[in-house]
């Protein structure tokens, strides 16, 4: 996978980074709100201009806002972004003078040696725009008014950035294996997807809450690519500190259903809790591959406590997810955290197998005489024939004399039969009875 140019976006909060960032990209990937300090983490994503392809990121106010508790770390992470961008798009607020803060935070931005475009946002018309003689004062003969909400001049930024990229195609390039990390809060998410990366790219901290949007991360194992998608810790919205934690909270539940694979993130010290069982549900009712990890096992007092009897009282309380391989990892030490990778392209490739029809019909035969069917009133079905409908997740659908639907327990112990036969193991079954 070759290293895409970066274009980032900077600036101070509230002024419109994510909702231009969003524009630029075509989709609402990164989050919009109201309040200043939505964006901690930086957001990233691949972007194609015409024939230019490039990596575009979304920061977080480069300047602290009152409220937020890591203000500091997070204009850290932005800073850290711009240094290493090919293209900066500094963004202002068309609706307020421009402040002595930001003049000095676009001169030290010119002195990285990176083109910098500066762009005025919320100018939402003509009138507006006669306010630009304000932003000149910076000395750049450029500036772009915009209009990033109602898509004014979109297009003239778009033009801009792509006579700053190389022509690049990413034809035949292997798509990355999106995998989702969820949790509850403060289960420790972002370490893993540090470790994973080797370094420090995502903010940690015990404050709940910590991260709010969704960000992905992209890395290459034995030159095969992985997005990392770490999410907004799941919790009730009663719990919420605030409106931008609930939509964090939004966001992460819609990556469940976008991902390949889903990473359940648990923690070893306290597990598995009602909120793990709910993520769960939402991960299995999603048809997605899963994996399970007990996070923090670094903690556990190895000496006193029994690993199977860990794997027991997971597959007592999780046993809806019963096919989830369970991995004990520490993010910290970096304990087996490499098996996540492994973990999730064994299940990934389970989710999308198929079985011939002749070896299910085979499948079903043993069936019909060992384990006969039953309806949803206990008698038994003569099931004639069967064929898989679909993959991620594998869908069978029997065929018999009538419409009735099968017992519930007989229904779970056929998946688990067609599982351990196939070896489906890491995702979610899905089998219906028609009349044929």
């Amino acid at each position: 996978m070759r290293k895409l140019p970066k274009v980032v976006i900077v600036g101070f909060s509230n002024v419109g980074k994510s909702s231009l960032f969003n524009r630029l990209l075509g989709e609402k990937k990164s989050l919009v709100h109201s309040l200043p300090g939505m964006t901690r983490d930086c957001v990233s994503a691949r972007c194609r201009l015409e024939d230019r392809n490039f990596q575009l990121v979304d920061t977080g106010g480069i300047f602290g806002t009152r409220d937020e508790p890591l203000s500091e770390k997070v204009r850290e992470k932005a800073w850290e972004a711009a240094r290493s961008a090919d293209v900066l798009v500094f963004v202002l607020d068309g609706k307020r003078d421009i402040s002595p803060a930001e003049e000095e935070i676009y001169f030290s931005l010119k002195k990285l040696g990176k083109p910098v475009l500066v762009v005025v946002n919320k100018v939402d018309s003509p009138a507006g725009g006669d306010k630009l003689a304000e932003y000149f004062r910076l000395g750049d003969k450029d500036i772009i008014p915009v209009s990033a909400e109602h898509r004014i001049n979109i297009d003239e930024i778009r033009e801009r950035i792509a006579a700053h990229l190389p022509v690049l195609s990413l034809d035949g390039e292997e798509k990355p294996l999106r995998i989702a990390i969820v949790g509850r809060i403060n289960v420790g998410k972002s370490s893993i997807v540090n470790r994973l990366c080797g370094e420090e790219k995502l903010l940690v901290s015990e404050v709940p809450g910590t991260t709010r949007d969704s960000t992905d991360t992209i890395i290459l194992r034995d030159r095969k690519p992985f997005c990392l998608v770490d999410t907004a810790g799941i919790r009730k919205f009663s719990g919420a500190a605030d409106t931008r934690e609930k939509a964090g909270i939004v966001k992460a539940k819609m990556n469940i259903g976008n991902a390949d694979v889903i990473c359940l993130v648990l923690d070893a010290r306290d597990f598995p809790t009602r909120q793990d069982a709910h993520i769960a549900h939402l991960a299995q009712e999603s048809g997605k591959p899963m994996i399970i990890v007990l996070n923090k096992w670094d903690l556990v007092e190895t000496e006193r406590v029994d690993p199977e009897e860990v794997r027991r009282l997971v597959r007592t309380k999780l046993g809806f997810v019963s096919y989830a391989p369970l991995l004990f990892i520490s993010a910290r030490t970096g304990q087996r955290v490499i098996k996540i990778l492994d973990k999730a392209e064994e299940v990934f490739r389970n989710s999308r197998k198929r079985i011939e029809t002749a070896r299910l019909n085979e499948f079903l035969e043993w069936i019909n005489e060992e384990h006969p069917p039953r309806s949803r009133d206990g008698s038994k079905i003569k099931v004639k024939y069967m064929t898989q409908q679909g993959v991620a997740p594998p869908t069978f659908v029997l065929f018999g004399h009538s419409r009735t639907s099968l017992l519930p327990a007989y229904e779970k112990s056929l998946i688990g039969l067609l599982r351990e036969k196939y070896d489906f193991w890491g995702t979610p079954l899905r089998v219906f009875l028609r009349k044929s």
